[in-house]
């Protein structure tokens, strides 16, 4: 069925060519506008509702002008019909200079409006599905808990967001102990539960009232919190493709705070990343439950999108990075020193670490790294003598 919006000032207009569209028995119009509205808001709708058709009237040739253009830039496989309330040759030129390969003019005649649909659901089917979501998806996952994986969330996405081009989404599915809605001192009430309870109707209006701007960073973040802790509580699976394709339809990067318990949703919200963050520390059960979740995730067939972040990194850390590499057999993609101050400071002020400070500088090039860089492949994982020394230790953690 095709998705549809309707926008038409004139409501009589708009009244009888509803009640056609409605006989055809095809179309889900998600949504009908008695004005018109801007340009980025209706681009904005269109994402969100993953709007396939626009019928948009022309009785306003400078604004309908508009928001086809920008349609046209931004969200081409938006197919757009032009509405008239007559066969207007001056109108009709003007729809066929914008590329509008579909008019449909008063009296809307049934048959011609089912051809126009018929030829449209033809286009819609051809279209590339990659047109319609960012790849530009992020799960963090910790080895366990307490690795600071919420506090590498937070700054990689903020500093993602700091790209002029990027609106970014940070998102905490940790039901048990989220952190974030602490850690930027959240008011907002509403939160993941909410999402999936409002899915079905879910559309742009709703999902303001769901989520967090953050201050401070010209409205390109927005932070969904996980609520009180809840974990009892059970995530559909189709509920959650639902929402992992509304949030990519509406967003240029989603950041996912995982609480590391492997749920069902957890899995299929890895599977829906582009890059799959396992955060550890140089500690010896770190290093171990991370090779446990590795072991998990190469047989989900998902390691090719794992890459390693080592955090809490120190000159006198038990295990340097390359003996993380060689303990785990994958490289570390990018490593975060201790810097306790700079992080107890942004905790204080309910922000992120200070962009300008070294570890601010940290995060900036991380975060530009996994916009450009594709996942790293795992290494054959070869036996190192260094693993004969670290194998007691796991072996007595695991009897533990």
């Amino acid at each position: 069925m095709l998705r549809s919006i309707v926008v038409c000032p004139d409501r009589e207009l708009s009244a009888k060519f509803c009640n056609v569209l409605e006989q055809t028995v095809v179309v889900d119009n998600r949504k009908t506008m008695d004005r018109y509205p801007l340009p980025q808001d209706i681009l904005r709708t269109a994402r969100a509702q993953a709007v396939d058709v626009l019928f948009l009237s022309f009785e306003d040739q400078e604004k309908a002008s508009a928001i086809s253009a920008l349609l046209e830039s931004e969200a081409r496989y938006v197919e757009i019909v032009a509405l008239h309330g007559s066969m207007d040759a001056a109108v009709l030129h003007q729809t066929m200079r914008l590329g509008i390969r579909e008019f449909i003019a008063e009296p809307f005649d049934f048959q011609e409006v089912a051809d126009s649909l018929s030829r449209i659901r033809n286009l819609v089917g051809k279209r590339p599905q990659s047109n319609l979501r960012t790849t530009q998806v992020f799960s963090f996952l910790p080895a366990k808990a307490g690795v600071g994986t919420s506090t590498v969330a937070l700054n990689t996405a903020a500093a993602m967001s700091r790209d002029e081009d990027t609106r970014v989404l940070l998102a905490d599915f940790d039901l048990s102990s989220g952190m974030l809605r602490f850690l930027l001192k959240l008011v907002n009430q509403r939160s993941v539960v909410d999402a999936m309870e409002n899915i079905a109707r879910m559309d742009e209006h709703i999902w303001r009232d769901l989520v967090t701007t953050v201050d401070g960073t010209k409205d390109k973040l927005d932070v969904l919190h996980s609520g009180p802790v809840n974990p009892s509580y059970r995530i559909d699976h189709d509920q959650i493709r639902e929402l992992a394709a509304f949030m990519g339809r509406s967003y240029g990067a989603i950041v996912f705070d995982l609480s590391g318990n492997l749920e069902r949703y957890s899995m299929e919200l890895m599977s829906e990343s582009k890059r799959i963050l396992l955060v550890c520390t140089p500690e010896v059960a770190s290093l171990h439950l991370a090779r446990g979740k590795l072991a998990f995730l190469r047989k989900m067939d998902l390691e090719g999108r794992v890459s390693i972040v080592l955090n809490r990194l120190q000159k006198r850390s038990l295990f340097a990075q390359v003996q993380v590499e060689e303990i785990l057999g994958l490289p570390v993609a990018h490593s975060f020193s201790n810097d306790y101050v700079g992080i107890n400071e942004a905790t204080r002020q309910a922000q992120w670490i200070n962009p300008a400070s070294e570890m601010g500088r940290s995060f900036e090039t991380f975060a530009r790294e996994l916009r450009e860089r594709p996942a790293s492949q795992a290494p054959a994982r070869a036996k190192h003598k260094f693993l004969e020394y670290l194998a007691p230790a796991l072996r007595t953690l695991h009897a533990g």
